[in-house]
């Protein structure tokens, strides 16, 4: 394939996150690369998408810099760009667990268990696995047994491990995330808090996949990823469907937006579904004046009109 994904990250010092962010910016565009990258004072977060030799590039001039001498690079092929634009913000941080007090993953960090030792973790019985992701994308793809925290968003689960915390407590817990930047600062996090035995999947996800000791065995579904491409294969020895349709409950592993922009939830909808609710998570949504979905397909009022009286015949 003539094209790659980037995911990295790397909790260093940068002293003037918005100047850094502007050149960087500026050196993205000048690779011709699109993706969406985030830096604030305790480091960077990025996912890049551009051809070989223009992914190449960028990897060679990061790794030149002092500060990114280690960044671990996670690499996907990819038969197109996975973005349309490029984007380099600042931020106050990373990841937005917004802590009254900070954790700095340099300082403080659950012990790192590779691929094959987080096989392991999986396997045993007194081990609590536990899914540090929005729960969207739990629903798309998890590993076997993995907790799932009631929380819409990663801010929610630090208040989600407190309302819960005597299920967890004098337990052994290993979490896991995307890429392994979330796990970073949330498992510093509850060793913060009291619990004394926490590890981390080093890596990410992401890493797991590829690994060969574990070829993504003991992961259900697909991993959701933050671009174009919305989702990815992670077990290459016994996939299962766990992805299920929001309006009939059927296998699915494909994610739309609610029509509704003032909604723009995500659920899981097969092509036929979409085109019968017309793109909408609720009736409210499919009714609303805002309703996208008409005018994305060219439909006419006619059309809407009959789809709509359809749906309530079904439901008298």
């Amino acid at each position: 394939m003539d094209y790659r994904v980037l995911l990295y990250y790397k909790y260093t010092s940068i002293e003037n996150p918005e100047e850094f962010a502007k050149e960087h910016l500026a050196f993205c565009k000048s690779l011709n690369l699109k993706g969406r990258i985030l830096v604030a004072n305790e480091g960077i977060n990025g996912t890049l998408s551009g051809t070989v030799a223009e992914t190449d590039r960028y990897m060679e001039a990061l790794l030149a810099d002092e500060r990114f001498k280690d960044t671990y690079f996670k690499i996907d092929e990819a038969p197109e760009n996975a973005f349309r634009k490029m984007f380099v913000r600042p931020r106050k941080e990373l990841v937005s667990l917004h802590l009254e007090e900070d954790v700095n993953p340099l300082e403080l960090t659950g012990k790192y268990l590779e691929p094959a030792e987080f096989k392991e973790a999986l396997l045993d019985e007194e081990t609590i696995v536990l899914d540090a992701r929005n729960d969207y994308e739990y629903d798309l793809g998890h590993f076997r047994g993995a907790v799932r925290p009631d929380i819409r968003n990663f801010r929610e689960l630090p208040q989600w491990i407190r309302d819960n915390k005597e299920q967890f407590m004098n337990k052994k817990i290993v979490t896991y995330c995307t890429g392994g930047i979330r796990c970073e600062k949330f498992s510093g996090w509850l060793l913060k808090e009291g619990f004394e035995d926490v590890a981390q999947l080093h890596g990410g996800i992401a890493v797991y996949g590829k690994d060969p000791a574990t070829k993504g065995e003991l992961w259900d579904g697909k991993m959701y990823v933050f671009d174009e491409r919305i989702s990815v294969e992670i077990n290459q020895v016994d996939k299962k469907i766990v992805g299920k349709d929001w309006f009939d409950g059927t296998p699915c592993e494909r994610y739309i937006n609610c029509a509704n922009p003032y909604c723009n939830k995500q659920i899981l909808a097969s092509e036929a579904n979409e085109a019968r609710y017309l793109g909408s998570c609720s009736d409210e949504c499919r009714h609303h004046p805002a309703n996208r979905y008409a005018a994305n397909h060219g439909l006419s009022e006619e059309e809407v009109a009959k789809r709509l009286a359809a749906l309530t015949a079904v439901t008298k």
